[in-house]
Formats: C-alpha cells, structure tokens, sequence
C-alpha cells in the first residue's frame, strides 16, 4: 500500500499500556528515540502487537510542530530533536525537511513560523508531535 505520509519511521514497540478504549504504545525507533503512541485497542488488538514488534510510526507532515529548543511544561510527549535540511516556501505554508537520528521527517508549517523562528538549513530544531496524531503500521 501506497501511502501520502511521507512521515514514515520504522521501529519496534518497548511497551503497550492499555485503557478501557485506548493505549498508549511506546515505540523504540531506528535512532534510539522514544515514540508514544495513543491509539485504540481495537487497533492494538487488530494489528496484533506486543513488545517486540516491528512497526512504522505514520505521522502527516500537518502534524509536526516545530521548536527551536526543547520545551518543558508541556503535554505534548513525542520530541525528537533534529537539524533542519531545507525548505521550501510558498505564499502562505512552508515545507522544513528535518534530519533526526535514523530518519528524516517533513513538517509543514506556515511561513511566518519559519520567519518567526528563524529557520534555515543547519538550524537545529525539536519536532513536536502529539501522541494522538501517531498512528501504526506493522512492519
């Protein structure tokens, strides 16, 4: 299956806590960084994961915030810091190709975030993603 995500990073689940609904799935990925996924146990069950699954973490470029450093006192649990290695803007919306450890991921952000931060190839930012926008894919 073809898939619009250019966000694809390949891992394996750590641990699975689950909920009456939901779970969270820790995912080691490639680089060594920690994931959180919150998906629903019917999806846990469906896919048929447990420690030690290979999986690829989804997550759409609309998805990724970006920060120039990393950000405590905040509920958003998944940030992998990174170095920016280009970007392409447009009138409204900009595209920022990031390197993280292991993988490389797009963030689509508007374009005066990336005058606001400064953004320019070589910058090193913190990708943001909320645990909710993760979605999984066995591998």
């Amino acid at each position: 299956m073809s898939l619009s995500i250019r966000n694809q990073l390949p891992g394996t689940i750590t641990a699975i806590t689950s909920g009456e609904v939901m779970a969270t799935v820790k995912v080691r990925l490639a680089g060594g960084q920690e994931l959180t996924a919150a998906i629903t146990l019917e999806a846990v069950e469906h896919l048929g994961l447990t420690t030690g699954t290979p999986v690829y973490a989804l997550v759409k470029a609309t998805e990724i915030s970006l920060a120039t450093a990393p950000v405590k006192g905040l509920s958003i649990r998944n940030q992998l810091p990174g170095t920016v290695t280009g970007i392409t803007t447009g009138g409204a919306m900009a595209s920022v190709k990031i390197a993280v450890e292991g993988a490389d991921l797009t963030a689509a952000i508007t374009r005066d975030a990336t005058d606001d931060l400064a953004l320019s190839p070589g910058a090193p930012v913190v990708a943001l993603v909320k645990a909710t926008e993760v979605a999984l894919t066995t591998a």
